[in-house]
């Protein structure tokens, strides 16, 4: 883990300033009609938007969002993958904590629904700290996708728990799936605990 400066939860959104502007949003039916005499980039972006071009994808009718976030996996080689559901009530999350050895290499997956409308530049922001005080931040980009009616996932690059004496303990995590357009999909707390070893 790194150590950056972290404030708040709330402080989850700020990011640092850029030259980078979003591309102006495009529906599917204006993504397909650009370069239509390009017969490679037509075909390309065609496999790239799969069922979507055929029309409106949506898996959750009463669920107005275009980004449905379903669940957060701890992936470590060789062990039980551990989930956390993000689909019920996000206030209990923070009373189940994932147990990870101290030093041990992990990934976070995350798994979500995209449907009705393209979603561009989705990012998954976290930020970690120990008994208040903050230790980690870490911004992942996850990419655009388009609707689908399957389940769609991000895994983090493997990054290593810290490990010693003084890494042992309770941390708490701040998370955030959100896009170029700064719209927040999912923001949800979780706990998560390192010890010497899995069943200590």
């Amino acid at each position: 883990m790194s150590t950056e400066e972290v404030t708040t939860p709330d402080d989850l959104e700020k990011e640092p300033e850029s030259n980078y502007k979003p591309p102006p949003e495009k529906t599917i039916d204006e993504l397909l009609q650009i370069d239509q005499d390009d017969e490679s980039l037509r075909k390309y972006k065609e496999t790239l938007l799969g069922q979507a071009k055929a029309g409106p994808i949506v898996v959750e009718p009463d669920n107005p969002r275009k980004v449905i976030v379903k669940r957060l996996v701890l992936v470590v080689a060789d062990r039980p993958e551990l989930s956390l559901d993000l689909t019920r009530d996000l206030s209990k999350l923070k009373k189940e904590t994932f147990t990870i050895k101290e030093g041990v290499s992990y990934r976070i997956r995350i798994e979500f629904i995209v449907q009705r409308e393209i979603v561009h530049g989705l990012k998954y922001i976290q930020k970690t700290s120990k008994m208040g005080i903050p230790v980690d931040k870490m911004t992942h980009m996850v990419g655009s996708y388009a609707p689908k009616t399957e389940m769609q996932s991000y895994t983090t690059p493997a990054e290593d728990a810290p490990s010693g004496m003084v890494a042992r303990g309770t941390y708490t995590v701040y998370s955030l799936f959100t896009d170029d357009d700064k719209n927040e999909h999912l923001k949800w707390e979780w706990t998560f605990e390192i010890k010497k070893d899995w069943k200590d």
